[in-house]
């Protein structure tokens, strides 16, 4: 059985940031579980997924996804939405912009409310729909995370207020909080043997990176039939990390 189950079967997604990543990832679950799979992004996926398709973007501009999500509504009945695009980078206190705030707050939090928005009207008429909202670790606390830990945390209070708001419509609201996850990006900053990395490695309780399925597993679990009891948490899948107080 697929982790999203068949009650899942027939209905449609939206991911944003769908194209790359843990987005790729989660894309290819939710449409092996049956899902059709709308994938908003800025760049086309390096590989297509049977039951996905792809509308091209730009997220941090707030009228052309307007326009998008306008399109896309038209003709689909859009009840899952998983807002997964980020943007991000390390940015320590003096050397955070305002062209950095804004950018990571259009990207990271003013498109994730768009898309549910959006979704909205669809999700209410089928009384059922489900929300996942992909934050971070960084949420807690991380060096040079001022504006991308601020727009995650800010994504976690949405996430709680709008399953108090929706539950009585049968939409859950749920959010997932990965760790360090192996990437391309991750990859890029943090080559698998440097002792960086294996630094990193040894502060993971498991002892490992996390691979992007070991989200989209978690996404497929939130956007299932199964977890229609669940709303309004975070699921750190970090491997331990956020347990307790650790330096990494």
């Amino acid at each position: 059985m697929t982790t999203t189950g068949h009650h899942a079967r027939g209905r449609t997604a939206l991911v944003t940031g769908g194209s790359r990543g843990i987005g790729a990832e989660i894309v290819r679950t939710l449409s092996a579980a049956g899902m059709a799979v709308i994938n908003l992004d800025r760049e086309a996926p390096a590989v297509a997924v049977d039951g996905a398709r792809h509308v091209q973007v730009d997220l941090s501009d707030a009228a052309a996804l307007t326009d998008a999500l306008a399109r896309v509504t038209a003709r689909d009945e859009i009840v899952c939405v998983i807002n997964n695009a980020a943007v991000g980078g390390p940015l320590r206190l003096e050397q955070v912009t305002l062209e950095a705030f804004e950018r990571l707050t259009h990207t990271n939090l003013r498109a994730a409310l768009q898309c549910a928005q959006a979704a909205l009207p669809a999700m209410k008429r089928a009384g059922w729909g489900r929300i996942v909202n992909i934050t971070s670790r960084a949420a807690l606390g991380k060096e040079g995370r001022s504006i991308y830990g601020a727009t995650k945390t800010g994504l976690i209070s949405l996430t709680r207020t709008w399953a108090l708001e929706l539950g009585q419509h049968g939409i859950t609201v749920n959010a997932v909080g990965p760790g360090p996850i192996n990437t391309e990006l991750f990859a890029r900053s943090n080559p698998p043997d440097s002792p960086a990395t294996r630094a990193i490695v040894a502060g993971i309780p498991v002892k490992r990176i996390g691979e992007p399925r070991d989200v989209a597993h978690a996404v497929g679990f939130f956007a299932s039939e199964q977890a229609s009891f669940i709303t309004g948490q975070v699921l750190y899948v970090c491997g331990g990390l956020t347990v307790g107080n650790s330096g990494i």
